[in-house]
């Protein structure tokens, strides 16, 4: 059950947003991913999908369904806060539904325009960043920004760089990019900020496809290096 410090509050006509904290943690995350797992496996009519991210799980709905639901309360609001407060995670800790992924990523300096800053920043030489970037097993923490963006915590933060000063006009899918002390990859070509130190040959997300994101909220990323050569193999 939701306790005492979590906040419910209403994000708009048709959703809610529960509130489990206000930092990016791991522990954090893991109390948003198994709230999100309970809503899903017990949903309330009128139920349509959930949005996780760092410390938030917000829970949309379809309101006049709700209305017309046996849950307690007068407003939607009222009744699917209601239904979210008395819901029970406790049988559901011990599954492992977690995805373990490895992204090829290819950190040649063609698809590494900002890999000298991030060095410099870092006071690494190439082969250490790709060494350490690739060592280390991250964990999705939310899908956002555009479509199948996903943001990764528990990047080493020997490798923590800021966001550029000037966003590029377009940086292209599949840049591997470092913003601060994490590590996330674009998933369509797009505006952005993020330090650039690779790029995948892997389509994050395809519109066409029964699950357009490659990548969710709580799935475990690992980096495999690869040549330019395999890169192309791999397209």
């Amino acid at each position: 059950m939701i306790d005492q410090h979590t906040e419910i509050y209403a994000l708009n006509e048709s959703s809610v947003t529960v509130v489990f904290g206000n930092t990016i943690s791991p522990e954090l995350a893991e109390k948003v991913l198994l709230f999100d797992r309970a809503v899903h496996a017990a949903p309330f009519p009128g139920f349509i999908t959930t949005v996780p991210a760092y410390a938030t799980l917000t829970v949309c709905y379809d309101p006049g369904q709700v209305l017309n639901a046996g849950l307690k309360g007068k407003s939607s609001y009222e009744k699917v806060s209601g239904y979210l407060s008395t819901l029970t995670v406790g049988t559901l800790e011990k599954e492992n539904t977690r995805k373990v992924i490895t992204i090829p990523v290819c950190y040649d300096a063609e698809f590494a325009p900002d890999m000298d800053i991030v060095a410099k920043h870092c006071n690494l030489s190439k082969a250490e960043i790709i060494k350490i970037h690739s060592a280390t097993s991250c964990t999705v923490y939310m899908i956002g920004f555009v479509p199948g963006f996903a943001y990764m915590g528990g990047m080493d933060q020997q490798l923590s760089t800021p966001r550029k000063e000037q966003p590029r006009s377009m940086v292209p899918a599949g840049s591997v990019g470092i913003a601060g002390g994490q590590t996330g990859i674009y998933s369509i070509d797009i505006p952005g900020g993020w330090q650039i130190i690779g790029r995948t040959p892997l389509q994050l997300f395809d519109a066409e496809r029964s699950t357009p994101s490659l990548l969710k909220a709580g799935d475990e990323v690992s980096f495999s290096p690869i040549s330019v050569q395999e890169f192309h193999d791999l397209l």
